[in-house]
């Protein structure tokens, strides 16, 4: 039988009340939004120490940065998490290894590539209308920081109607980063299970990279 793909999944922060305890949390229907994609979800601590230790062992076939906790840098108290999707964005850009940033996880990809957020207003909704590489989509929104600005090193593939960026690509390299939660759909949407498999196939870097715009031109 043949592995199914294996798909790096970074986890909230959240502190229990009662106990003090800091834990880290995932939505259980990413780990059934990926199986429906084909991936095996492998959930990743929140302790900056052990990423090396699962990429060696794990060798995933892409990595995915979940919503959830602010950057520290805009306010937000999980500098743990900050540091563990800090490394895994690096090893990505390193080693060409497929990345996919959703809400927060956009916001890390924006943040190391030096694009400044700002608070935003009317965009946690459960339904927004973005203009998604030309073509009008139906996406839901839970966010409080974005931007309407980029720079050179990121594209800008989506946008709200009052400007806010929604869909990111980094240029030349595999790593992409939308603002809309696709596992709080259900039932899943086709297009955004295509977009995870235009971006984690296991192609050549040239390849995969010629390959994803006709991908996204075609989703949208």
């Amino acid at each position: 039988m043949t592995r199914a793909p294996i798909v790096l999944i970074t986890q909230r922060v959240v502190t229990d009340m009662k106990t003090g305890e800091r834990r880290d949390a995932l939505d259980q229907q990413w780990a059934a939004f990926l199986s429906q994609a084909g991936y095996v979800g492998i959930a990743m601590p929140n302790n900056p120490q052990l990423v090396d230790v699962f990429i060696r062992n794990l060798k995933p076939t892409g990595i995915l940065l979940t919503g959830g906790n602010d950057l520290v840098a805009y306010g937000g108290d999980a500098p743990e998490r900050d540091a563990v999707e800090t490394n895994l964005l690096e090893h990505a850009i390193q080693h060409h290894v497929p990345l996919l940033g959703v809400c927060r996880g956009m916001q890390i990809i924006q943040h190391h590539f030096g694009v400044p957020l700002k608070h935003v207003d009317g965009h946690v909704q459960k339904k927004q209308t973005v203009d998604f590489c030309g073509k009008a989509i139906a996406v839901n929104s839970y966010h409080n920081f974005g931007t309407a600005d980029s720079n050179d090193r990121i594209s800008v593939d989506g946008r709200s109607s009052d400007g806010i960026v929604k869909a990111i690509t980094v240029e030349g390299y595999p790593i992409r980063g939308i603002m809309w939660h696709p596992e709080r759909l259900a039932p899943f949407r086709e297009q955004d299970i295509d977009m995870m498999r235009a971006l984690f196939t296991p192609l050549s870097v040239p390849s995969a990279l010629a390959s994803l715009p006709n991908a996204l031109q075609a989703l949208a």
